[in-house]
Order: C-alpha cells, then sequence, then structure tokens
C-alpha cells in the first residue's frame, strides 16, 4: 500500500485537473476517525489505481478549501469527476462504502 499524497490550498485545483475521477480525503493529524479512514483510502487507491486518483488535505493547511467545499465534520471523502463534485461521505466509513461509491462514479453514462 501507498501513501496517499497531500494537498493543501496551493496544490488542491491542479489534483482537480487530472483526467480522471479524484477523491479527496479532508482530514487532519489529530482526527482519529481520519487515522482509521486513511488504510481504508489507501486500499481503495490501490484497488482502482488505473481508474481514480486518490488524495488527502490535512485541514489544517488546507483551510480555504475546506471552506470552499462546505466541509463541516472531519473525516469528509469528496468525489470529483471532471473536476466538480459529485459526490460525499462523512465519517469512518468501511472500505466497501468507498468502493461502492467509487464504483457509481466510474458507471459510464449513457449518451
Amino acid at each position: 500500500m501507498g501513501q496517499l499524497k497531500t494537498l493543501n490550498d496551493g496544490t488542491f485545483l491542479g489534483a482537480l485537473e487530472i483526467n480522471k475521477p479524484v477523491l479527496v480525503e479532508f482530514g487532519a493529524s489529530w482526527c482519529g476517525p481520519c487515522r482509521l479512514l486513511e488504510p481504508v483510502l489507501e486500499e481503495v487507491a490501490d484497488d482502482y489505481a488505473q481508474q481514480v486518483k486518490v488524495f488527502k488535505a490535512d485541514f489544517d493547511d488546507s483551510h480555504q478549501t475546506a471552506t470552499k467545499y462546505d466541509v463541516r465534520s472531519l473525516p469528509t471523502v469528496i468525489f470529483f469527476k471532471g473536476g466538480q463534485e459529485v459526490d460525499r461521505l462523512v465519517g469512518a466509513v468501511p472500505k466497501e462504502a468507498v468502493s461502492d461509491r467509487v464504483e457509481a462514479l466510474l458507471e459510464v453514462q449513457p449518451v
């Protein structure tokens, strides 16, 4: 399992320009539930390495971005597609909950 790349206010928008869906976990080192969620997100990042990119954003270093996306609880995972928020999860959730949302995110919409 690899460690998730950390974003801050200065690097956040660049991550959304990646040409695949992006998950960003807003958390903090002092947040117990965030520490529980991190290995889950690392597993999801490994499982879907070819389809999605997973990042973390430390709340203390990404306060402006967290405010912009109305993050009120930690951890909050926001799912982005095409640079736009399409879903979110709040709290330390099991891997299945994250994987189910990733699967829904990856579904191809009929044209």
